[in-house]
């Protein structure tokens, strides 16, 4: 039971860490004090039910996975959509760090067109509608089923080329991870 324990203040660090979250903004959004929440991912605060439960919520994550409880042999998996920047972004990996998979819905013509960068690496593949892609300084349309790839510290922005919300898979890194996709070749029968 110890190391369960243990083991979650990290996990918590872990998932706040890849949504881009900081202290002040998780105890804002729990009503948890930024130093009780320091103080549990820091493992010097052992944690509860009444702690855990916003946590869990905010964060868009099941409580199982802030406790690392065991799988149940219930095979579907349940997506939470999360509100970020006003795009609807839906985390379809469930592991903190390495390469995280989500789907975006990008609503149409969304604020400014500010590029940013950051450390990572990101791969956008466009499943529904048309995305703009603000990249140094190309300007690029992508439509459905094309895809691009680029160091996310070179300058950004994306969003909805059209009046319409457009779908992305994405794929990002952030220590800088690339996608790689391997092509299994097929003998040649002869002809």
């Amino acid at each position: 039971m110890d190391e369960v324990l243990a083991a979650v203040g990290p996990r918590l660090r872990a998932i706040r860490r890849q949504r881009e979250t900081t202290l002040a903004d998780a105890a804002a959004a729990t009503g948890i004090s930024v130093s009780t929440l320091s103080r549990l991912e820091a493992g010097r605060r052992r944690p509860t039910l009444e702690l855990l439960l916003p946590l869990a919520q905010a964060y868009g994550v099941q409580i199982d996975e802030l406790v690392g409880a065991p799988p149940t042999g219930d095979p579907r998996i349940h997506l939470r959509p999360v509100q970020r920047n006003g795009l609807t972004l839906i985390p379809l990996t469930r592991r903190a760090g390495g390469v995280q998979a989500y789907k975006l819905i990008i609503p149409a013509r969304r604020g400014s067109r500010e590029q940013k960068t950051h450390e990572g690496y990101e791969w956008m593949y466009v499943l529904n509608g048309r995305l703009c892609l603000l990249l140094g300084d190309q300007d690029l349309v992508l439509t459905e089923g094309e895809a691009a790839e680029f160091d996310t510290r070179v300058p950004h922005w994306f969003g909805s080329a059209d009046p319409t919300p457009v779908e992305v898979l994405s794929l990002f890194g952030r220590q800088g991870e690339r996608a790689h996709l391997r092509a299994r070749t097929t003998p040649r029968t002869p002809s």
